[in-house]
């Protein structure tokens, strides 16, 4: 008897009319493309290929890529109500929002083969429990399992205090299980030992953004194509946001509306057509883009190309800094953002001009000597952005950046893009904003609770509290007890391999081991290694991934996923929409707020009573007040109705409902960019509702005026100069591929496209750099850096003298490692010379990029500079793909 699981490989079933069909979003990137889930059962009637024949009213066949059109990638096999229903996962055909039409990238055109199917490469989904009892994961019962955890943890607690109790969690995987995660470790234990997958604490990503008054998404994806200018700055939408790229960006190129200004030190697809297209590339090196952006702001400035009437209007001048308003009057965790903040000019606009112009960096010869950009090119960069025409008007510029810029110089690099856009009268009208383009969607803006900084051991010259870095509080033996929840936090952190053997000795080199599969045994054991200074992990996940999960953690938890469970979140212009449950978890598989209940409970935590994710929904809206992501409005209005809240928001469709929401006559509406001095609407809530009514239309500080923020290169200068290449070194730097999501935890490893795309990791290395070396294109090569400095200490009322890279290395507080990694060699001139780049999250031990990355964070931000550190590379071998190119391509991403 066949396998009714069994996926055919030669066609594709069209669904029949009568067929379920629900919403959902791509689970991948930012853009978050609108989907429909259609599901029948296996062996029912299919659908015929005329539009009144098939549940998506269309006539096929349809040209590949068109909306509507069904991949064979697009359908699958899965378990609903424990019955096999075929589904196919197609991109909403009727959009006009988002993926106008039903546009997608090659990730989301394949997500329903991440959905668990027996007879797939998803059959290594996590199904129950496991317990390692004598070295192997075993089976063991929910019960046994949360009962586990509740004890420990409470044991630790109890006996070594709430900041020994330590939590790693994703930030992005839906806000009914961000909320419940949050609420527990912030709420109810109330520790600081806790950081999302890529922070190293709970710092802000883009701090120079905020003390701006900058909201990370106040721009809408329509911003990205009205622009006549756009400059993007450390990302490739191409490569990591494709439909944004395709929907927005390039029909404003290829029509002759805009050009593109990249800001990148190597070449990608996207580079590629933005020169093609008249479009500009300043290739730099790694970490110098605050000296680059300043000697632009110079120029702009020499010359008078400033937005005058702009600037006068919506920025702030002396008497608001000096009367106390503004952003940086707020308790947030970066003592440099208070009252008194040197980085924040105190007559506004005119300090600024005067910090530019006294900056010995941003000098034009002095920029091209750092930056390695030819000051032609500057100044060319300058009068495409800011450049009035000879009629008066000037260009609409807008400003988009992503990791590659705030994850090198966190603080500096972000705090300069965002005054250099608002030099050029950007942020807060169409076709002129000023945003992160994002990486994963938005699923973790509705906290359970505030992050209690005032527990935190860490200070900043002795004076008000910072967030705590978990990577340095367990380093110092601090954490008995980790929680962590779908995270790769080995390789998503930097020193990745000091990392893993600090993590190794405090669990697997620990004597106290768990030896039997009964409770009370190994609770005991688990209380024997905490008390003897060691570390208990508990992971979270819907894999077991390398190396929290299959090495280290004592316990593991089946998660289900995204399809298995109705879940909400927003994308990058801030729009929700409810990704539905149409099939089965895999296994006794539940989902993250599930878990983390029962634990809660069992922890004698009040609160945790919740019946199904919609609870946890509404209970979470009234976090949400007064942020970019309130939801409390349709909370409310549901209520008002009779409707569930998520009822009523998978009523909106695939096109969801932008945040903030705002209630006013009856109806909800959506707010399209946040800032808009355009726009028309403001709206006060009835009673019950906080609705702020100039949201849409302020910068975000307490004037509602923006904010330029200096940024003072010698605060980075000596970290840099330490690190920049000696000798035979190369810069290093990673970012990301089209093909790949993230980790690839769920599609590398599981997708045979994309196994035969990247079967190994690869590093792109300049022509010239490999001639030197005896290197060719399908090399087998060995990366070390013999000075990967590991920040150890240094934090409990750290003192001025120790905030620089210098001090710390002076006092003791930095210790030297070696990270080695291994990748097949691309040479190719995409990168530019004296610098290597690779894909940055391949969790394989040989294979992690960040091994190579200093783990010193930004002293400002408290964020990790994961784009910067340098290397040697030398010839191990060659591979097999060097004569066999069937086996893996070694063509440049420079096509167009």
């Amino acid at each position: 008897m066949a396998n009714p699981y069994e996926v055919s490989k030669d066609r594709v079933p069209l669904p029949p009319k009568g067929a379920d069909v629900l919403t959902t979003a791509c689970d991948y990137c930012v853009v978050g493309c609108g989907f429909k889930a259609i599901r029948w059962p296996v062996g029912a009637k299919e659908g015929g290929p005329k539009a009144d024949q098939n549940a998506m009213g269309l006539d096929f066949p349809r040209p590949p890529g068109s909306g509507g059109w069904v991949s064979p990638s697009m359908h699958n096999i899965v378990s609903h109500d424990g019955k096999p229903h075929h589904v196919v996962v197609v991109p909403d055909w009727e959009a006009k929002v988002v993926n106008i039409g039903g546009t997608h990238s090659i990730r989301g055109g394949a997500i329903a083969q991440k959905c668990y199917n027996p007879t797939t490469l998803t059959a290594d989904r996590l199904k129950t429990p496991l317990l390692r009892v004598n070295g192997t994961l075993v089976p063991i019962s929910w019960e046994a399992a949360t009962e586990i955890a509740a004890q420990v943890g409470k044991y630790v607690l109890s006996e070594h205090g709430d900041l020994a109790w330590a939590m790693k969690m994703y930030s992005y995987q839906f806000v009914e299980n961000t909320y419940a995660l949050t609420k527990l470790a912030w709420r109810s234990i109330e520790t600081v030992a806790f950081a999302f997958h890529d922070n190293p604490s709970n710092a802000p990503d883009t701090p120079g953004f905020e003390d701006a008054g900058i909201d990370n998404f106040a721009a809408a994806y329509e911003d990205w194509g009205l622009a006549e200018v756009l400059v993007l700055a450390g990302t490739d939408p191409y490569e990591t946001k494709t439909t944004i790229f395709e929907a927005w960006i390039a029909p404003a190129v290829q029509q002759g509306r805009q050009k593109l200004l990249y800001i990148n030190p190597r070449k990608t697809t996207g580079v590629a057509f933005a020169e093609a297209n008249g479009g500009l590339h300043l290739a730099l090196y790694p970490g110098t883009d605050t000296v680059l952006l300043m000697a632009i702001a110079r120029v702009i400035l020499e010359n008078g190309w400033e937005d005058k009437a702009w600037i006068a209007k919506y920025t702030a001048t002396q008497w608001e800094y000096d009367s106390g308003f503004g952003q940086g009057t707020r308790n947030t965790p970066v003592q440099w953002r208070t009252t008194w903040n040197p980085l924040r000019p105190k007559d506004g606009f005119p300090g600024y001009k005067e910090f530019i112009l006294a900056q010995e960096e941003s000098k034009l010869e002095v920029a091209e000597r750092i930056t390695g950009v030819p000051k032609e090119k500057i100044v060319q960069a300058a009068e495409m952005i800011a450049k009035p025409r000879p009629d008066g008007s000037r260009p609409k510029t807008s400003f988009g950046m992503e990791k590659g810029l705030y994850w090198s110089n966190n603080y500096l690099n972000t705090a300069s893009f965002a005054s250099l856009g608002l030099l050029c009268g950007s942020g807060n009208r169409p076709g002129q904003m000023i945003a992160r383009m994002g990486g994963h969607q938005r699923g973790g803006d509705a906290p359970g609770g505030e992050y209690p900084i005032e527990k935190s051991p860490e200070k900043f010259w002795g004076r008000r509290r910072k967030v705590l870095d978990l990577d340095r509080w367990i380093e110092a033996g601090h954490v008995r007890f980790a929680y962590v929840i779908g995270t790769t936090w080995i390789g998503s952190m930097n020193a990745s391999h000091a990392l893993a053997e600090t993590f190794h000795r405090l669990t697997r080199d620990n004597p106290h081991q768990i030896t039997s599969t009964e409770t009370a045994q190994a609770v005991e054991a688990l209380k024997r290694r905490a008390d003897s200074g060691g570390m208990v992990v508990v992971d979270q996940d819907i894999y077991l991934r390398n190396p929290i999960g299959s090495v280290f953690a004592d316990l593991v938890l089946p998660a289900a996923t995204w399809g298995e469970e109705d879940l909400s979140r927003a994308n990058g212009e801030r729009r929700w929409r409810l990704s539905s449950k149409f099939y089965d978890p895999p296994g006794e598989a539940k989902p993250d707020w599930w878990i983390v209940a029962q634990i809660a409970k069992k922890m004698g935590f009040e609160g945790y009573d919740w019946k199904d994710s919609n609870q946890v929904f509404e209970e979470l809206a009234r976090f949400t007040r007064g942020g970019r992501q309130n939801i409390h409005p349709l909370v409310w209005f549901a209520k008002q109705q009779g409707m569930r809240a998520h009822d009523l928001l998978r009523s909106f469709g695939t096109e969801g409902i932008q945040g903030p929401v705002i209630y006013e006559d009856g109806k909800l509406y959506g707010t399209k960019r946040l800032h808009d001095s355009t726009a028309e609407f403001s709206a006060t809530g009835p009673q019950g509702v906080t609705v702020i009514p100039k949201i849409a239309q302020q910068f975000s500080s307490a004037n509602g005026k923006a904010m330029f923020i200096k940024s003072p290169w010698n605060l980075f200068a000596d970290f840099y100069d330490w690190l920049k290449p000696k000798g035979d070194e190369l810069w290093f730097t990673n970012g990301r591929v089209n093909e790949v999501w993230q980790s690839g935890f769920d599609d590398r490893e599981r997708r045979p496209n994309i196994q035969q795309r990247w079967p190994e990791p690869a590093v792109e290395i300049h022509p010239d750099d490999a001639k030197a070396r005896g290197i060719e294109s399908g090399d087998y090569v060995e990366l070390v850096n013999d000075r990967v400095a590991v920040q150890v200490s240094g934090f409990m009322a750290i003192k001025s003298d120790e905030l620089s890279f210098t001090g710390l290395m002076k006092n003791g507080h930095i210790k030297l490692t070696t990270g080695r990694v291994e990748a097949v060699a691309i040479v190719t001139n995409a990168v530019r010379q004296g610098v290597l780049f690779m894909h940055n999250l391949d969790t394989r031990t040989k294979h992690m990029a960040n091994a190579l990355v200093p783990r010193v964070p930004d002293p400002l931000s408290d964020n990790y500079r994961y784009k910067l550190a340098v290397a040697k590379i030398r010839k191990i071998g060659e591979s097999p793909y060097k004569t066999n190119l069937e086996k893996m391509s070694l063509a440049p991403r420079t096509i167009i």
